[in-house]
Order: C-alpha cells, then structure tokens, then sequence
C-alpha cells in the first residue's frame, strides 16, 4: 500500500487515475475522557485522553479512504490529505481524502527507477 501527500510517486509511474477516494469519522469523547482531560487542561500539557481519540479517528478514515481505493481497483493513494472540522461543540468530523491510482514501479535500468521501485519491480507477479 502507497499512500503519499505528493501529487506523483519516485520511481513509479502512473497509468490509471481512478478518482478521489475519502474515508470519514464522526467522534466525540465519552463522559469519562471529557472529565479527565478538563483536569489535565487545567495544569496544560498533552491532553492524551485527545490526542488517542484523534489519532485512532485518522487510522480509522486512513483505513477507510484505502478500502474504497481498492473497491476501484487502486494500489496507491496520491495527493493525500487530513481535513477536521466541530460540529456543534461536542463532535468532531475527520476526513482523509486523496486520488486513487493503478502506480507501476519503473524497474531497475530504466529512467526514473529508484532502489524501492526496482526491487517492487523485480517482485511483482508477472
């Protein structure tokens, strides 16, 4: 799995661009975590019991954009993002997006290859 932010992929070439895929969440913290955290704000800091809750909603969405990438037949994601934005003051909406694409790695000897596209070339089913 490629997933990257850059809008190509060293040392691949791409052959089919299959369209904007997105994975999406909507979260708010639970009772507990809200009462834990306000404590922790007070004495400022990380407040960890936020930063657990974000990160699992990007791997969820990360993972979800990834699924859909595959359903169209993608092996790599080009021009990834992250977006978040409140709903109300209780929810939190976390959305990855990106550009699904067929990427081909260039093999060894040819213009544009690099070590990791080259050993991907040489591994590939033929």
């Amino acid at each position: 799995m490629l997933i990257v932010t850059t809008n190509d992929i060293p040392g691949y070439r791409i052959e089919a661009v299959l369209g904007e895929v997105m994975g999406m969440t909507v979260r708010s913290a639970n009772i507990g975590a809200n009462f834990v955290a306000g404590f922790r704000a007070m004495g400022g800091g990380e407040v960890t019991e936020y930063t657990k809750l974000v990160y699992d909603s990007r791997q969820q969405v990360t993972t979800r954009m990834w699924e859909q990438a595959q359903q169209r037949g993608a092996n790599a994601i080009i021009g990834a993002r992250f977006d978040t934005g409140a709903i109300g003051t209780s929810f939190s909406e976390i959305c990855a997006y990106g550009t699904a694409v067929v990427a081909v790695p260039i093999p060894e000897g040819e213009p544009g290859a690099t070590p990791q596209s080259a050993a991907d070339a040489r591994n590939r089913p033929a």
